[in-house]
């Protein structure tokens, strides 16, 4: 079995270029969805603040300026494969130096806090970022990156369900988190929504699943028509662009699964804004 090494710089610079990219190129899946969502919106206030918005992302990509003034606390999610080694710094540092130079050098802000509770003290550079690893077979690292703003992130939520539930448990509740959230995660939004596993696995697939591009479907056809369905409702809510009334509340759900116990069915839901960032590069 060959190993490959792979230098710890160009972790870093790829690092680096995903969260200046993510964050000032708004994803074809998410402008496509704004643009269509402009056609059919009824609310001239709702057409009105659809405008904005996507003139708003042009105007980012073309002046290479930040979409969002919360440019959010950098996540990534990391296919390892089991035939690489790094040389150089660490995996571990050279990521985080990725996300210190991409937030220093591309004029992002810095949102991250040392401690959650007591002292609260910015750490000047958005590190620590959040790493999601898992170990494949291969000799490539694959890392998808997104920046999270928290005002939608404050708005998620988990519940422990139990079979008993259902179906329609599971669309209750994830249906009353979005409208409790209502307007104050910057509709339209995308809603990650993660089933089974344990309670911090069903939390990570409902991140997971803001990062994938919402014009894809889940594999299995009865959560991919899950998804359909509580689009459409959400939508019902008429939140609308800006939470000022509309048909637009949501540009897309997303469903992500995992295997549990027989006695549970967690349940979690990550709402994202409708600037879902999101980048992939394969090193």
């Amino acid at each position: 079995m060959q190993i490959r090494e792979i230098d710890s710089a160009e972790v870093t610079a790829a690092v680096k270029k995903l969260f200046t990219d993510c964050n000032y190129f708004i994803g074809e899946d998410i402008m496509d969805a704004l643009e269509a969502a402009r056609q059919s919106e009824s609310s001239p206030v709702g057409k009105s603040v659809l405008d904005t918005i996507i003139e708003n992302d042009r105007l980012a990509a073309r002046e290479e300026i930040a979409m969002c003034q919360d440019t959010g606390m950098a996540v990534l999610f990391v296919e390892y494969g089991d035939r690489v080694c790094i040389s150089g710094e660490s995996f571990e540092d050279a990521v985080q130096r990725g996300v210190r130079e991409a937030y220093r050098d591309g004029y992002l802000r810095k949102s991250v806090v040392d401690d959650p509770v007591f002292d609260r003290v910015n750490t000047r550079d958005n590190t620590p970022a959040i790493i999601h690893t898992k170990i494949v077979a291969g000799d490539k690292i694959k890392i998808t990156a997104g920046g999270k703003g928290f005002g939608s992130e404050n708005m998620s939520a988990i519940k422990m369900l139990t079979p008993a539930y259902g179906v329609e448990g599971v669309k209750k509740f994830i249906l009353d988190t979005v409208r409790a959230a209502g307007p104050n995660p910057c509709p339209p939004i995308v809603v990650g929504v993660g089933i089974g596993g344990t309670f911090e696995r069903a939390a990570q697939l409902a991140k997971k699943a803001t990062f994938r591009p919402i014009n894809t479907k889940n594999g299995d056809e009865r959560y991919a028509a899950l998804e359909d369905e509580l689009l459409a409702e959400i939508n019902k809510m008429g939140f609308g662009p800006a939470g000022l009334g509309g048909d637009t509340s949501a540009l897309g759900v997303n469903i992500e699964t995992s295997p549990t116990h027989i006695a549970g069915m967690p349940v979690a839901v990550n709402i994202c804004c409708h600037a879902a960032r999101h980048a992939c590069t394969e090193i």
